[in-house]
């Protein structure tokens, strides 16, 4: 393994998304992390079953191998005490424990931080939650649908009046969650390097959300009203908006300082007389009458498809980028050159191509370990490698602690 994070010991009990998703940025930075699973795995691992159905997708579970590559899997019934003592051999000589399971689950299967804690007073015990790890919400089903893009405000700050509430694409919160988390825990090992202590820090997927959508929030306390939130034809801005050109492509303006750019946006656009137009000519007059700008605008870009319009805007040092499709941003060199992608090495042989993780180490470097492991695939290996032997391996598997 390489990466800058080479010789941390990771144990993560997590499911779904965002304490995986935090253990697998470490894995990708070089950490040696191992998944505990329950016997009958981490429920994403069969989620994607009904998604392949339905959208006739090919075997490979794209969510799950993002998050869990590289890893190794032992599956545990926590629920008995043998498989406790596994995971608190595992823990004793770990650096950081991350966990995304309700705080009421931590102590019903004896994973809770205090108990860890006796186990190993330098651990970095790591937590997501939904509403947070000792509120009265603490055990409430969250998912980062419900605590991050719900409740904390994104969709309905996402939606002019009268429109349905956008659905969220999948691990939106979770992966936003799981960067902050990551970063905890950095601060964590390097307050461990200055005092010797372990340390617990917490990420909620509610606090998260409400980070996100941090300038509004920020509006909101400070005046005690809500912003506003307008549809592309009332906004504020129209050289911060989205357009359709003629191939019905989209483009996103990016001219945030509007009276800067105005000038060189009506040449580019070849309509030079709108500059000095009393409707537009300063940002304030353009809010006032942004429907009828925004129309004018829809009707020039659409005189032209999107490859004729990126030349023109270009050459004109007007602010813009592409509004791309999944398949659009996969083929793009411009997202390949900035690194979003990696070739992750497959367990027979060869490489299959995924998302990178969100920061390179140009020093150091770093690579993808692997590929997502099987359940319980490392199981046996890790037993022996805490010194049981095989009959203790067998009876194990007898009263159902292990897989």
């Amino acid at each position: 393994m390489a990466g800058p994070m080479q010789g941390l010991r990771v144990i993560e009990y997590g499911v779904w998304v965002a304490g995986p998703a935090a253990a697998g940025i470490l894995c990708d930075w070089g950490a040696d992390v191992t998944k505990i699973e329950p016997l009958e795995g981490d429920p994403l691992r069969g989620m994607m079953a009904m998604f392949r159905a339905a959208d006739k997708l090919e075997s490979v579970n794209g969510p799950f191998e993002l998050d869990n590559r590289g890893k190794r899997s032992v599956a545990l019934n926590l629920r008995t005490p043998e498989a406790r003592e596994i995971a608190y051999r595992l823990v004793a000589d770990a650096d950081v424990f991350i966990t995304n399971v309700r705080p009421g689950g931590l102590e019903r299967t004896g994973m809770d931080y205090a108990t860890l804690r006796g186990r190993n007073g330098r651990l970095i015990y790591a937590q997501v939650t939904g509403y947070g790890p000792d509120g009265e919400d603490r055990d409430r089903p969250g998912f980062d649908i419900g605590a991050f893009w719900s409740r904390a405000g994104v969709a309905a700050l996402l939606t002019p009046e009268g429109h349905d509430f956008p659905l969220q694409r999948g691990g939106m919160g979770d992966h936003f969650a799981a960067v902050g988390l990551v970063a905890g825990i950095g601060a964590a090992l390097y307050r461990r390097a200055q005092t010797g202590e372990g340390e617990r820090l917490s990420v909620s997927l509610a606090r998260t959300g409400a980070y996100f959508v941090g300038f509004d929030l920020n509006i909101t306390l400070a005046t005690g009203r809500a912003p506003s939130v307008r549809s592309r034809e009332h906004f504020t801005n129209p050289l911060g908006g989205s357009y359709r050109t003629a191939d019905g492509k989209g483009l996103w303006l990016l001219m945030l300082q509007a009276d800067r750019h105005w000038p060189d946006f009506c040449r580019a656009l070849g309509r030079p007389d709108w500059e000095h137009d009393e409707r537009f000519a300063s940002m304030g007059a353009r809010a006032k009458n942004a429907t009828v700008l925004v129309r004018e605008i829809d009707a020039v870009l659409a005189t032209k498809p999107l490859g004729e319009w990126a030349e023109v805007l270009d050459g004109s040092n007007v602010w813009w980028a592409p509004v791309q499709t999944a398949d659009e941003v996969v083929r793009d060199p411009v997202m390949r050159a900035a690194g979003a992608f990696v070739d992750v090495p497959l367990a027979e042989q060869g490489t299959r191509e995924m998302v990178a993780t969100p920061v390179d180490f140009l020093t150091s470097g770093w690579r993808a370990g692997g590929p997502a492991p099987e359940l319980g695939q490392d199981t046996e290996a890790v037993l022996l490698g805490l010194g049981y032997d095989w009959e203790a391996i067998a009876h194990l598997k007898e009263v159902g602690a292990i897989l």
